[in-house]
């Protein structure tokens, strides 16, 4: 077998993992309340986007949101999963190669305003015929409160010079410490 195909069932039984783990920890190990869900489930994405690339960490992010949701809470509704993968395409952007906390704390608001706040609550509204503007308030406090455990758990897995990041690089995983 060459390096080529080894590398590849490297990348693909990895973001299989990621799939796995981030189901678990998003529909099984979360707090939800009907429209609001608190959980551990993000710190995959910039996980897969440092260990896989950018469009590895968009494909576990979209297939993720996919089965989690055929799996535990149908019907499936594509407008969440392309929030998901618009959203793993901003984190891997911003802390795939120097993941300082300037590009974290950009990524996660970013990530909060338009994917949490706006895209998700667009998406409930229109799923459960409920009015956008009446859900906005309930997603803004959900949205507070994520991102101060985003930027912290992020920045202490996956910052410039955090001792996972280290870690990872030292086992062989394909990603670049500044």
């Amino acid at each position: 077998m060459n390096r080529k195909s080894k590398q590849y069932i490297y990348t693909v039984t990895m973001a299989a993992l990621f799939i796995a783990l981030k189901i678990i920890l998003e529909r099984l190990m979360s707090y939800s309340v009907w429209n609001q869900r608190f959980g551990f489930s993000f710190i995959v994405i910039p996980f897969a986007a440092l260990m896989l690339g950018t469009p590895w960490a968009m494909i576990v992010a979209g297939v993720a949101d996919m089965l989690g949701s055929i799996l535990f809470s149908p019907p499936y509704f594509p407008g969440f999963t392309l929030t998901a993968v618009l959203t793993a395409l901003c984190t891997a952007l911003f802390i795939r190669k120097n993941a300082t906390f300037i590009k974290i704390t950009a990524s996660v608001l970013i990530n909060q305003i338009f994917g949490s706040v706006l895209m998700n609550s667009l998406w409930i509204a229109v799923l459960f015929d409920k009015g956008f503007i009446a859900l906005i308030p309930g997603r803004i406090t959900q949205a507070i409160i994520m991102t101060v455990i985003q930027i912290t758990l992020t920045y202490i897995c996956c910052g410039e010079k955090s001792a996972v990041r280290r870690r990872l690089a030292k086992v062989g995983a394909p990603l670049s410490v500044s």
